[in-house]
């Protein structure tokens, strides 16, 4: 797919590369309509300068956006909102309830942050996170729907990856604006224009069953195009979902196989979960070397594998706790 393609998809959306962690990797989209102007995520804040550059490419004032709307409070996806919003002096920031909290005072995200990245590298990649203030948050519940110009986006409760997510339909599109509720995927290992997308199982709220069925509840839209954050705008095909529920299913395989294995479990499930991608694209035409692939996939690998491994203890506490009771 073409960076021209992905810059501009039509229908008043264009996509904004963020930069977090590398080029293509995370994305900001902005909607325009007759006059009035929404965005969807907005990165870290490092990435904040090429939003509002894109603002200024399409000569949009910046008292026209209306809204903020991040997918969830995880930092690749809203820890630059509070920066976006001092601006944006007429917009607000949408996010799920019980997201909410968390940027309105931003401290825990903070100090969890600064616990796994350290110092150094927070300061890199996050910069700051800014407090937004609460009268202008809007809680994004199930069903909202925004008025943008001549056009309505609604909202989506769609937990799984987190309790706290949420996507958007927009009506004119017929575009949904996915979070990581219906994976991710990297342009660079498409092939013929088949994109691999595969779960997105973070750490720490990350839950099997509400997963599969916020992949059917997104499926269940028909949508034209898909608006991934992790990354670009892709036709939607009903063998997307399909891949979707088989590869979730494949990881948690993975992941129980290895529930008992102690201070080794990690490392099995970080090979577990690459061995089922690389096989996904080794049994397409993906030219690519290995070693490319293997770094495409590393960050998100390691992620994965926390997620699982987070849901694995919560999942024997809770059997454990059904059993003493």
């Amino acid at each position: 797919m073409s960076s021209a393609r992905l810059r501009d998809p039509g229908y008043g959306i264009s996509l904004i590369d963020t930069g977090y962690h590398r080029s293509e990797y995370a994305a900001s989209y902005l909607i325009e309509d007759e006059g009035t102007a929404a965005f969807v995520e907005t990165g870290a804040t490092p990435g904040i300068p090429a939003l509002l550059a894109e603002l200024d490419r399409r000569h949009i004032p910046r008292e026209a956006v209306a809204y903020v709307i991040v997918s969830h409070v995880h930092l690749d996806h809203a820890g630059g909102a509070g920066v976006l919003l001092s601006h944006l002096p007429n917009a607000k920031l949408v996010v799920h309830p019980l997201g909410a909290p968390h940027l309105i005072d931003p401290s825990r995200l903070s100090a969890s942050a600064l616990e796994v990245y350290g110092e150094e590298a927070f300061r890199q990649s996050f910069q700051e996170i800014r407090p937004i203030p609460e009268h202008r948050v809007i809680k994004g519940t199930d069903g909202l729907q925004l008025p943008l110009g001549n056009r309505r986006l609604t909202l989506i409760d769609t937990p799984g990856h987190a309790r706290h997510h949420i996507c958007v339909w927009d009506d004119k599109s017929r575009g949904l604006f996915t979070g990581d509720a219906f994976g991710i995927g990297y342009r660079e290992l498409d092939n013929a224009g088949q994109p691999l997308l595969f779960p997105a199982t973070t750490p720490t709220q990350f839950d099997l069953e509400t997963a599969h069925r916020s992949f059917d509840r997104l499926a269940g839209f028909q949508p034209q195009t898909l608006f991934l954050t992790h990354y670009g705008a892709l036709p939607f095909a009903p063998s997307l979902t399909e891949n979707l529920h088989q590869i979730l299913d494949a990881f948690v395989a993975v992941a129980r196989h290895h529930a008992a294995d102690g201070n080794a479990r990690h490392g099995h499930l970080v090979n577990g979960i690459e061995k089922v991608l690389l096989d996904r694209l080794a049994a397409s035409p993906c030219t690519l070397p290995l070693a490319t692939r293997r770094n495409l996939l590393a960050m998100d690998v390691e992620i994965n594998a926390q997620g699982l491994a987070n849901w694995l203890d919560r999942a024997m506490r809770a059997q454990q706790k059904r059993g003493g009771s």
